[in-house]
Order: C-alpha cells, then sequence, then structure tokens
C-alpha cells in the first residue's frame, strides 16, 4: 500500500469532515451562532482520523482608530507520518474588544475560520435549529466562478449583499442602507473581509443607480 502526502491526506480530511450543529440562539441575537468549540470539535477529529494535526500561532495589534485589537491566526497542519511536511492556512483575522476577554474571543473566532477554510467546508442552514457543513463531493464541479460570501455567525451577510443588489433606485437603497448601518458596522468591528464585501456592492450599486441603470 502507498504512503499517501500530506495533500492526499487532507483531501482524505476534507471529504470525511462531519457536520457542525449550530448553537442556541441568545436574547439580542440574529440567527444561532456557529461555534468555535464545535468546528475544533469536527475539524480535529477529521485531521486525527487521517493522520494530521494542527497548532496555531498568533500576532495580535492594536487598530486604535476603531479601539480594537485584531488577532491573526496562522495555522500549521503537520503530517504525523513525516512532521517535515506541513500545510501553512495564513491569514485568517479576527477583531475583539479592549478588555479581558477581547483577544481571547478574536484568537477563538480566527482559529474557527482558519479550519473553516482548511476543509474547504460548504455550509447552509438545514433547519431553524441547526446548522449543517458538508465538505465538497469528490468530482463535484463548482459552477460559480463568483467570489464566495464571507459569513458571519450574528449577521445574514448573504440577505444584505441580495437586498443592495436588488434595491431598483436610490431611495429605495438609502433607506436600505440606514436599516443595515448597524450591522454593517459590527461587521466592521469583527469580520473584515464580509465588511468589505458589503461595503464593495453597495459602492458598486449606488454608483449604478446614479447614472440611472
Amino acid at each position: 500500500m502507498n504512503k499517501k502526502n500530506i495533500y492526499q491526506k487532507l483531501h482524505d480530511a476534507c471529504l470525511s469532515a462531519g457536520s457542525v450543529k449550530k448553537g442556541t440562539k441568545a436574547n439580542g441575537m440574529h440567527f444561532n451562532p456557529l461555534l468555535h468549540d464545535k468546528v475544533q470539535e469536527v475539524a480535529t477529529q477529521a485531521l486525527l482520523d487521517n493522520g494530521l494535526y494542527a497548532t496555531c500561532n498568533y500576532l495580535t495589534e492594536i487598530v486604535p482608530d476603531i479601539k480594537q485589537v485584531m488577532v491573526v491566526c496562522t495555522m500549521r497542519i503537520y503530517d504525523i507520518d513525516d512532521p517535515t511536511q506541513h500545510i501553512l492556512v495564513d491569514g485568517c483575522s479576527a477583531f475583539g474588544n479592549l478588555d479581558k476577554f477581547g483577544t481571547g474571543n478574536a484568537m477563538s473566532y480566527s482559529r474557527k475560520y482558519a479550519f473553516l477554510n482548511l476543509l474547504n467546508l460548504k455550509t447552509g442552514i438545514k433547519d431553524e435549529d441547526g446548522y449543517e457543513a458538508k465538505p465538497f463531493e469528490q468530482n463535484s464541479p463548482e459552477q460559480s466562478v463568483e467570489e464566495p460570501t464571507y459569513m458571519d455567525d450574528n449577521i445574514d451577510v448573504e440577505g444584505i449583499k441580495r437586498a443592495l443588489k436588488e434595491s431598483n433606485d436610490l431611495k429605495h437603497f438609502n433607506e436600505l442602507k440606514d436599516s443595515i448601518r448597524k450591522d454593517v458596522e459590527f461587521l466592521l468591528r469583527n469580520n473584515l473581509r464580509a465588511y468589505r464585501q458589503v461595503t464593495d456592492i453597495a459602492e458598486v450599486r449606488e454608483s449604478q443607480l446614479t447614472k440611472g441603470q
């Protein structure tokens, strides 16, 4: 039997990863949260089952303009059978408040998305009380060439993007901007990638409406 290389092992882990159930919706939250511990449990088990082990290093930076700490997670996946081989997952970041919990929360958030990116999990709502995450099916071609939506536990990013695109005049567009302002500010503080996607779409649609398109 041929020994699998680290990429073949990661491919197997991606295909075999189980589903992640969302947590219970708390008061004031828009959606059931995708909890870090649940994501880590599913991802770590899939990696260990395929002879892989994950470690993380973190860089922190205070961002004075928004009074937040930014944490960047660098994850390394090691081949247990050949520890000289590893795969780097770099650039997953998150913001936290400047209090005793902020850095830890941002570390957990960035680590969660490093796991999700590593295993290329397809995610989607299955029912009202659960969150189903599925790996890509083998030999299943992806048809869309659009940039994937960067999801958020608390904000319906896909819904905001769709509403912005469907705005049919500037009056409706400006009313929509006012209604989602708090959600967009939340993304700025907690999910910069999703924030940038939303603001990019808003700028494009506003320009189109101004030109009468």
